[in-house]
C-alpha cells in the first residue's frame, strides 16, 4: 500500500483508541505510525512492502492460533455453504446450540445457560443488566447498585464506563455516566507493603472488600472483577486468594459475583478460566476476544440455571428482552467451536507451560535494567512497567518495535508480552530481543 493509500486511510478511517493527530505529525516524538496490513501468517504480520511484525500482543489480545489459521479458516468455509446468519429471536441453529453446551460443560454445569453478542463491552452491560433484574424480579429493587475494583475497566460504552475505573477512558464521559463504586484497597501486587506476599496483598484489599459489603451490601447488586489480571490497569497482577475471599464475601452479602474473563480467559493465565485458579465459579461471566480464535466479533455472557429460572414467567416485563442484530451468529459460532476442538485436540493449556517459561528467559535480562520494575507473568501475559517521565515513552517504544519487526504497544509506561500459542521457541526468542532492543531506543 503506497503513501496515497495511506492518505486515503487517515482521511476517511476513524481509528479506535486513537488521537488521529499523532498520524499526521511525521518527525515529531508523539508520531504514531500507521501501519497498513496486506496479510497474516501465523504469528506475523505483513505489510504491502513485505515487512513483516511479529503479533507480540495478538492483535489486542483476540489472536490465540495465528493469523490465517487453516484450521478455523476450513471451519469457516464450510460454514459459509450452510447459514452465515438468522436472527436468534425465535430461531435456533447447530453452531450455536453446541457452542453454548461447550461453554457451559467447561464451567463444569455450573453456568448453564449462554446468552450472546459481539464485543466485550456489550457482554459487561448485559451481565450488568441480568444482575439488576434478577434482583427485581425476586422482589430484591433496592440492590441496584455495582462495585468494581479500583483501577478496572470493563469496556467504554456508557454502561460499561459505570464499572470502569480508567480516566482517559472515562472522564469525558462523566456527565452520561451512572457511577458504581470502586472497592479500595487494590489486590494490584505491586501496591504491596515491604515484606507482602502477594496473597497478603490480596487478603488485605479483600478486608477493603468486606468492610465496603458491610456498610452497603443490602443496595449491592454485584461485584465485577477481571479475574487475576487487570489489563487496562496496566497489566496488574493479583493472587487468586482474592478471588476466594470476594466469592465467599459475595455469597455471606446476596451480591452476585461477575468474571470478566474478556481478556483473560481461554487459557491466558495458564488455565482455561483464570478464576478456576481460586477453585471457584461466578454467578455470571463475559467472554469475548479468543473466543471466536480473533476472527470475528462475538461475546458471550454465562449465566447460572438460579439466574436465569428468575425470568421464567408469562409476564413479559420479567423476560430479558436485551437484544443485538448478530447475537448467536453462526459463523462466528463456528469459529469459537473450531477454536475449542483445537485447544481440545492439541492440549493447549499443557503447551503453553513451557512457552511460558520461555517468555519468563527471554526477558530475564530485563530484571537488572534500571529502569525496569516489577518484572511479572501470569501465565502467557507478561509486562514490565518503565520509570521514565517521558510522556511519549509508549509511541517511542511502539515505532522502535516495528523497526525490529514487532508490534508491541504498551499502556503508557507498562510494556506487556500476549502473543498467539503457536509462537515457536525462536519467535518467543525474536521477541525477547526486539523488546530489549526496543526500550533501549525508546530511553535513548
Amino acid at each position: 500500500m503506497n503513501a496515497d493509500w495511506l492518505a486515503r486511510s487517515q482521511a476517511a478511517v476513524w481509528h479506535p483508541c486513537t488521537q488521529m493527530q499523532h498520524h499526521a505529525q511525521t518527525g515529531s516524538p508523539a508520531h504514531l505510525p500507521l501501519v497498513p496490513i496486506a496479510r497474516g501468517a501465523g504469528a506475523w504480520l505483513y505489510d504491502f512492502d513485505g515487512k513483516r511484525y511479529l503479533d507480540g500482543i495478538s492483535s489486542w489480545w483476540t489472536n490465540l492460533f495465528g493469523h490465517a489459521n487453516p484450521r478455523i479458516n476450513a471451519a469457516l468455509r464450510d460454514q459459509l455453504e450452510t447459514l452465515e446468519h438468522v436472527m436468534l429471536a425465535g430461531f435456533t441453529h447447530r453452531p450455536v446450540v453446541e457452542l453454548s453446551e461447550r461453554l457451559s460443560a467447561l464451567t463444569g454445569g455450573a453456568l448453564g445457560h449462554a446468552f450472546y453478542a459481539s464485543d466485550g463491552a456489550s457482554a459487561t452491560e448485559i451481565a450488568l443488566k441480568m444482575s439488576f433484574h434478577y434482583w427485581r424480579n425476586v422482589g430484591r429493587p433496592e440492590k441496584a447498585e455495582f462495585l468494581c475494583l479500583a483501577g478496572s475497566y470493563h469496556g467504554e460504552t456508557v454502561g460499561a464506563l459505570a464499572v470502569t475505573d480508567v480516566a482517559i477512558f472515562k472522564d469525558a464521559y462523566a456527565p452520561l455516566v451512572r457511577a458504581a463504586a470502586h472497592v479500595l484497597p487494590s489486590p494490584d501486587f505491586r501496591l504491596g507493603e515491604a515484606g507482602e506476599t502477594p496473597a497478603d496483598v490480596a487478603r488485605r484489599a479483600a478486608a477493603g472488600l468486606a468492610d465496603w459489603l458491610e456498610k452497603h451490601g443490602q443496595r449491592t447488586a454485584a461485584l465485577i472483577v477481571e479475574p487475576l489480571v487487570q489489563g487496562a490497569a496496566g497489566m496488574a497482577m493479583y493472587d487468586p486468594e482474592y478471588l476466594r475471599l470476594a466469592r465467599e464475601l459475595c455469597d455471606r452479602h446476596e451480591v452476585h459475583l461477575i468474571c470478566d474473563e474478556i481478556a483473560v480467559g481461554f487459557g491466558r493465565t495458564g488455565t482455561f478460566f483464570a478464576h478456576e485458579q481460586a477453585a471457584i465459579r461466578p454467578d455470571l461471566m463475559c467472554l469475548s476476544k479468543g473466543i471466536s480464535g480473533g476472527y470475528l466479533p462475538l461475546s458471550v455472557v454465562l449465566s447460572s440455571d438460579t439466574i436465569y429460572a428468575a425470568f421464567l414467567d408469562d409476564s413479559v416485563a420479567r423476560a430479558f428482552l436485551h437484544s443485538h442484530s448478530y447475537t448467536g451468529n453462526a459463523l462466528a459460532c463456528r469459529a469459537a467451536l473450531a477454536t475449542l476442538d483445537i485447544f481440545a485436540q492439541n492440549d493447549v493449556i499443557a503447551a503453553n507451560r513451557s512457552k511460558t517459561g520461555k517468555i519468563a528467559a527471554a526477558l530475564a535480562p530485563l530484571a537488572g535494567h534500571p529502569q525496569v520494575r516489577h518484572l511479572r507473568q501470569r501465565g502467557m501475559i507478561a509486562a514490565f512497567d518503565v520509570v521514565t517521565d517521558d510522556p511519549h515513552f509508549s509511541r517511542r517504544f511502539y515505532r522502535a518495535a516495528l523497526d525490529n519487526e514487532a508490534l508491541l504497544r504498551p499502556i503508557g509506561n507498562t510494556v506487556y508480552l500476549m502473543p498467539p500459542y503457536i509462537v515457536s521457541d525462536d519467535e518467543i526468542a525474536h521477541l525477547g530481543t526486539a523488546t530489549r532492543r526496543a526500550l533501549d531506543l525508546a530511553l535513548a
